[in-house]
């Protein structure tokens, strides 16, 4: 009788819980799901991390613990890499998101007028977050690209089934159709940037190409997003970075003051008396290479000279800070609080650059020098033609054009791993064991995070771990 009585429990349907196929009947409902995939993506930890790995930045000695990773001292368990650079449960959160809409976006009922297109732009929607995670997900974790080279569990099912890490070339195959089939469903304008678009995809897709090297195929899906949307000018530039204008972007995250502040990865925000605590302040590297007429430097960067003490009037602070999201006034509501901008017209012009010398392109018209011309006319106020006559001098060059341009984007130490460079500090910004890392250290790639390797038996952790 008792196990007669619980086996009826047991097969008892549940009335009120909204799940699965009930959660997802309607073609708005999967939008609803489609948003809520969106609200997961975020930048933060990727610009963190490139800005605390790299040469971008020093420690400004005002916080006690910025100096571990800084030194590149970490390993599986730490928990301060786990809480702040993990990648394993964000991006896989948002790959879970859009996997429940592709499996019922297409027998979801049309309850609305325009359902049925709606239903195809989010499956577009849904393939390119998809392929947007993954790649995150590989920078995080795998070692220079190499066809026979480890990437992470591609996801493409909603599954609580364990999975083991597979091959780059196939994880590549699979990104590249993911992001090749959104574009045949996203719409083809920027009239709203907060979501995907088919100029947004041609990004990314040139950004999968430009690390799995396949050059050619990063020039087109380059030139496509140029074609699109220009370059800022000298005059709207420093706009960007107070969101007077949405100049170069085909993909932002719009912040509110319930989302993370970018700025305050650098500079915490401020009370009344006192200017925010500084975690982290410009290497004498990055700020030097900039000229005084180069419009970036007083975009990125600010001295100020009530700083040096500032209610501190035994300790001088840092007068020079990162100003790229400084966002609203000291002690405001907005300070450290702007957009983050996911993808831009001078990204493109670069990896364009360097997939047209990487073919031998390398000088007249439609050459990795034109572009790299093109990109700093309008960055610096008195540019001097810049004439590229090897291979090797372009490659140098544009290199040195991202870490000036793409400054605290989230890009410079992946960049140094995907072209075998050390990450190579001045003594100034570092001291010791912190001052280089070695091309191709196997510490270029994360460490999978315990928690990830004791849940998961089929992962494999990274070597050198």
């Amino acid at each position: 009788m008792w196990s007669s009585s619980c086996s009826d429990y047991l097969d008892f349907e549940e009335t009120d819980l909204i799940a699965g196929e009930i959660a997802l009947k309607t073609v708005e409902n999967n939008e609803s799901a489609i948003m809520g995939a969106y609200g997961a993506v975020d930048n933060v930890m990727g610009v963190l991390l490139n800005s605390v790995f790299s040469d971008e930045v020093k420690t400004a000695g005002e916080f006690y613990n910025a100096s571990t990773n800084h030194e590149w001292k970490y390993g599986p368990a730490d928990v301060g890499l786990r809480d702040n650079y993990t990648a394993v449960d964000p991006q896989y959160r948002v790959i879970d998101r859009v996997n429940r809409v592709l499996a019922l976006v297409e027998k979801a009922d049309s309850t609305r007028a325009g359902d049925n297109v709606l239903r195809s732009r989010l499956r577009g929607e849904a393939l390119f977050l998809r392929a947007f995670a993954h790649f995150e997900l590989y920078r995080f974790y795998s070692a220079k690209y190499a066809a026979d080279g480890l990437a992470m569990p591609y996801m493409e099912v909603s599954s609580m089934t364990l999975q083991a890490r597979i091959g780059s070339a196939e994880y590549f195959e699979k990104l590249n159709r993911d992001i090749t089939e959104a574009k045949t469903l996203l719409p083809n304008n920027i009239t709203d940037i907060n979501r995907a678009n088919v100029v947004s995809a041609n990004g990314l897709h040139a950004r999968i190409a430009l690390y799995s090297e396949n050059w050619a195929a990063a020039e087109a899906y380059a030139t496509s997003y140029i074609d699109a949307i220009p370059l800022a000018s000298l005059a709207t530039f420093p706009g960007i970075w107070t969101d007077a204008n949405s100049a170069e972007q085909a993909y932002r995250i719009v912040r509110t003051a319930v989302h993370a502040r970018v700025g305050s990865l650098y500079r915490n925000t401020s009370t009344v008396t006192q200017i925010g605590t500084i975690v982290w302040t410009v290497s004498n590297k990055l700020y030097d290479s900039y000229s005084n007429t180069d419009i970036r430097k007083a975009a990125y960067f600010k001295t100020d000279a009530t700083l040096a003490t500032a209610n501190r009037p035994n300790a001088s602070r840092p007068g020079l800070i990162i100003n790229k999201y400084a966002g609203g006034a000291y002690g405001s509501a907005t300070e450290n609080l702007v957009n983050s901008k996911m993808m831009r017209t001078s990204e493109m012009y670069l990896i364009r650059a360097e997939a047209r010398a990487e073919q031998n392109k390398i000088s007249g018209v439609n050459s990795a020098e034109s572009d790299l011309n093109a990109l700093r006319a309008v960055r610096i106020a008195d540019h001097v033609f810049t004439a590229l006559t090897s291979k090797d001098q372009a490659i140098s060059e544009i290199m040195t054009e991202r870490y000036k341009e793409l400054a605290f984007e989230g890009h410079r130490f992946w960049d140094l791993k995907r072209r075998g460079l050390a990450v190579d500090r001045l003594s100034a910004d570092a001291a010791g064991d912190g001052q280089i890392l070695p091309a191709g250290d196997f510490r270029f790639a994360l460490p999978i995070p315990d928690p990830e390797m004791k849940a998961n038996k089929l992962m494999k952790q990274n070597d050198g771990y």
